[in-house]
This record gives C-alpha cells, sequence and structure tokens, in this order.
C-alpha cells in the first residue's frame, strides 16, 4: 500500500515503542506490550497483533506522526507503510520502560544466578553453592546483566569471571555417563569417543563395548551426535549422575 500518512498528532495509551534512527531522522512504531519480542522470534506471525496502528511516528508519547516526505527520504520512494513498519520492528531499538527494565533485569539476574548454581560446585567439597551466594559473588565481581544476551551464555561468562578472578572456588560439575554400542563400532570410534570425556571408569568388552567416564556436561550432546553419524542408532550414551546435582541436570546442561 502507498505511503499515506496525517498530517496531525495521534494519542496512544499502554505503549510499546520500537525506534530506529535513519537518514538523520529518528523514527518510532508504536506496538503492543510483549508483543514485538513474539514477533522477531516467529511465535507471533500476525503484525496486526503486534502494531497498535500501521503509522511511523517521529515521537509516539508526543503523537506526532512522521511526514510522508521524511519517510520517502530515509526508506525509498518505492517503500509501502507496510514494509517499512516492518523494517522498523526487525532493527530498531525496543523502548522499555525504566520499572519494566529493572524488573527484567532482576528476573534475568537471578535466572544466571540459578544456572551456576545447578551446573556448578566446590572443587573441595563437591557440592553445589546457593544460589545467594552466587548472586553475592556476581555483585563482588561487579557483573553486568546484557540483555541481548541468553541466561545460559551470561551464566557462562560469569563463572568464566569467577575462577579467574578467584571470588570463589568453583568448577562445573562433571558427570558420570555409561556409553554402549556394538564392539565393531566400539574398535572403530573409541578414540573419538575417549577425546570428549575426562576420565575413564571403566572399559569393557565382554558382549560389545561398554565405557563408563566422567566427562563435562557440555560434550554430552557432542557424544551424542557422534554415535548418531557414526552408529546409526546402535550405540547409546546414558546419564548415570551428576555430582551432586540430580541426575536431570543433564537434560539443562549449558551449552
Amino acid at each position: 500500500m502507498p505511503i499515506n500518512q496525517p498530517s496531525n498528532q495521534i494519542k496512544l495509551t499502554n505503549v510499546s515503542v520500537v525506534r530506529l534512527r535513519k537518514g538523520g531522522k529518528r523514527f518510532e512504531v508504536a506496538c503492543y506490550k510483549n508483543k514485538v519480542l513474539d514477533w522477531r522470534n516467529g511465535s507471533e506471525p500476525d503484525l496486526d497483533e503486534v502494531v497498535q496502528i500501521e503509522n511511523v511516528f517521529l515521537n509516539v508519547s508526543k503523537g506526532t506522526v512522521a511526514p510522508k516526505e521524511d519517510l520517502k527520504r530515509a526508506f525509498g520512494e518505492d517503500k509501502s507503510m507496510h514494509d517499512i513498519l516492518v523494517e522498523v520492528l526487525k532493527r530498531g531499538e525496543l523502548q522499555v520502560g525504566e520499572k519494566e527494565r529493572s524488573h527484567e533485569i532482576g528476573a534475568a539476574w537471578r535466572e544466571i544466578a540459578t544456572l551456576v548454581s545447578e551446573k556448578c560446585v566446590d572443587p573441595a567439597s563437591q557440592r553445589p553453592y546457593t544460589v545467594g551466594i552466587i548472586e553475592k559473588a556476581m555483585h563482588d565481581i561487579h557483573f553486568g546483566v546484557k540483555q541481548n544476551k541468553s541466561a545460559k551464555s551470561q551464566a557462562l561468562d560469569v563463572i568464566r569471571q569467577l575462577q579467574a578472578s578467584k571470588t570463589i572456588p568453583i568448577e562445573r560439575a562433571r558427570m558420570r555417563v555409561r556409553v554402549t554400542m556394538p564392539t565393531k563400532d566400539g574398535k572403530r570410534i573409541k578414540e573419538k569417543v575417549q577425546e570428549l570425556v575426562d576420565k575413564v571408569e571403566d572399559d569393557d568388552w565382554v558382549d560389545e563395548w561398554e565405557l563408563v567416564a566422567v566427562m563435562d556436561p557440555g560434550s554430552l550432546r557432542v557424544i551424542n551426535e557422534l554415535l548418531e553419524s557414526e552408529t546409526k542408532g546402535r550405540g547409546k550414551v546414558e546419564v548415570l549422575n551428576f555430582a551432586s546435582v540430580g541426575d536431570d541436570a543433564g537434560d539443562e546442561m549449558l551449552e
């Protein structure tokens, strides 16, 4: 559809704003709260559910609509209003109120600390730290939450920073696994499997190849992929236990 912008002001309430600077101008789109991220990750395909009104603004809070000439200069003569809205939503920065931002940062902080607590232990006792102790250690290293990074990625950052600063002694918990496959396959890929584990506890060739080993949880997916590609379903890996954290922790391992 062609650009057909009214010159008057439009007042909107209870909105989220996506802002994009282009061609020397700042353009804004008024959206429904919490819908922009859903649209960006594909869980909300309907643009009508995201955008409050099919207009582009210079200032949403003041209701100042962007002039047609400004839109043409910045986005091109051939761009429709739909095209411009999509570009702003894709490339623009989502503006969040201070109260909402504070809540999101607090929730992310807690999630990161919880992930670190679940996946790490005190090397001396092999017991996990409480979330409270991890949060205090995060404060001590002046860790700052980054809203554009996943909690898993930031939890790995926290672990690395804690290990480097020696704020508290900490290491990734290890899991014990059992790998089994036909003897023929075992002889062919044994070395590849052993390269992915930290310590071999048992290596048995009676009826089939069975390996019991201790490994970093991050290698579990790699071993699964190796077995899938090399044994065509004849090999399997089983998690026996996860050091002092729980048998199901491997399903939620940090990546």
